[in-house]
């Protein structure tokens, strides 16, 4: 039974409130432990919200209560679940149908969906295209190489907190039936998609395994000529040697193998094989 409440208007957050709470988001992380995870920062970040809608400090005190439950979840895209929960928070203080376990059941019910699709989209994605981008930059002798991936990542974390939070707070409740729809589900296949594009196209450039064993030797015009293994495969496909030991690593990770055992797998393989004359410098 829900309980009744006096219906009254509330002041709806300002452009203060909402500067203070994306700066208070970036925080999120400073205050983490195993018990309650991201919950000290998420009440922090609620704070601004908090005031506006509650005058009283009893009412205050117990939203913030509420606020300290356990949360964990991507950090970027939780700006949405602020925003979300705000409305919520609005709605419940202007005498809404709204009680304490519907916002906590909404922060649980989008923590899930929402490290979904940040995991794959941001650490997955936009993180390892940056860096790889601006490597490659770096590795030319390049300052627009660390720059790149500076300003990339840092524009695309300002960018998502700062919509998030607000395209959270607009949409309030609404937004649960796009993370419980097709839409988040396509956008973060989407992006996978490019991120694989994008790091497959990289391997041939990245990686260079060189083969020197000689396989023909023959005299043309007084001149010795010998056939290595390199250039066999090069005639085949530039990079095939690369792409094998790619494919070949995914295999290992898909078959649980741990990538610390396939890393000191690869030195001994290289050690061995330079060592027998299979592979060079």
């Amino acid at each position: 039974m829900s309980e009744t409440r006096e219906v009254r208007k509330v002041e709806s957050l300002t452009k203060k409130d909402f500067i203070n709470t994306y700066f208070r988001s970036t925080f999120l992380l400073g205050s983490f432990n195993f018990e309650r995870m991201q919950a000290i920062g998420f009440c922090v970040t609620m704070m601004p919200a908090i005031k506006r809608f509650y005058h009283k400090k009893e009412d205050q005190a117990a939203a913030l209560k509420r606020h300290l439950e356990f949360f964990n979840t991507t950090p970027w895209p939780a700006s949405a679940i602020f925003g979300v929960t705000a409305a919520m928070e609005q709605k419940r203080a202007e005498g809404g149908d709204i009680d304490e376990a519907a916002i906590t059941n909404v922060k649980i019910g989008l923590m899930g969906p929402l490290a979904g699709i940040g995991d794959p989209i941001y650490w997955g994605t936009a993180r390892p295209i940056l860096a790889a981008l601006g490597a490659s930059l770096a590795m030319s002798g390049s300052i627009l190489g660390p720059l790149l991936f500076f300003f990339g990542i840092n524009i695309i974390r300002m960018l998502t907190r700062w919509y998030g939070f607000k395209v959270g707070y607009n949409q309030g409740t609404d937004i649960v039936q796009d993370v419980a729809g097709n839409r988040l589900k396509k956008l973060t296949q989407m992006a996978s998609v490019l991120g694989l594009f994008v790091m497959g196209s990289l391997v041939s450039k990245w990686t260079s395994i060189k083969m020197p064993l000689v396989l023909v030797s023959y005299k043309q015009a007084g001149h010795l000529i010998n056939t290595s293994l390199q250039n066999i495969l090069d005639s085949l496909l530039p990079g095939l040697v690369a792409l094998l030991m790619t494919f070949a690593c995914m295999w290992l990770l898909k078959r649980k193998v741990n990538a610390i055992w396939i890393i000191f797998g690869m030195f001994v393989v290289g050690i061995l094989g330079y060592w027998c004359g299979l592979f060079g410098l």
